[in-house]
C-alpha cells in the first residue's frame, strides 16, 4: 500500500517517463537472431532535475558539468544498459534521452537514478 507521503510527493511528479530495452528476437522462418527495441515501461510519472556543477582548480578556464537525476516510485527496476525517454510538459513538449549510469538510490518513498546522454545500445 502507498502511503501519503509518497503520494504527495508522486503529485509534485508532473514529468513522464518511458523505458526501453533491447531484447533478442529469433526469426521463425529464418531461424536468424536480431535485435529489437521493446518497451519495458511507459508514461511513467517521474521528475528530471538538472543540476550544473562548476569546477576551478586554478585554471583560468573554469570546467563545466551538467549532472542529471531521475526521480521514480521505487517500485520500478530500470535494468542497467536501457533507454530512458523523458517528456516533460511545460509550455512546449520537450523530449530528453538518457540512460541509466550506476546503481539507482532506492528510499522508501521514490528513487533516484544517474542518467547519461543516450550513445546507443552497448
Amino acid at each position: 500500500m502507498v502511503n501519503a507521503h509518497r503520494k504527495a510527493l508522486e503529485r509534485l511528479w508532473k514529468d513522464r517517463c518511458s523505458i526501453f530495452v533491447k531484447e533478442k528476437v529469433t526469426d521463425p522462418t529464418t531461424h536468424l537472431t536480431d535485435f529489437e527495441e521493446k518497451p519495458l515501461l511507459q508514461d511513467q510519472p517521474c521528475k528530471l532535475s538538472f543540476e550544473t556543477l562548476t569546477s576551478s582548480s586554478g585554471d583560468p578556464v573554469a570546467a563545466v558539468a551538467q549532472t542529471v537525476k531521475l526521480f521514480l516510485s521505487p517500485d520500478v527496476e530500470i535494468p542497467a544498459g536501457c533507454k530512458i525517454v523523458v517528456t516533460r510538459f511545460n509550455n512546449l513538449e520537450r523530449k530528453f534521452t538518457y540512460s541509466k549510469s550506476g546503481e539507482a538510490g532506492v528510499f522508501t518513498n521514490h528513487q533516484e537514478i544517474q542518467l547519461e546522454p543516450w550513445k546507443g545500445y552497448a
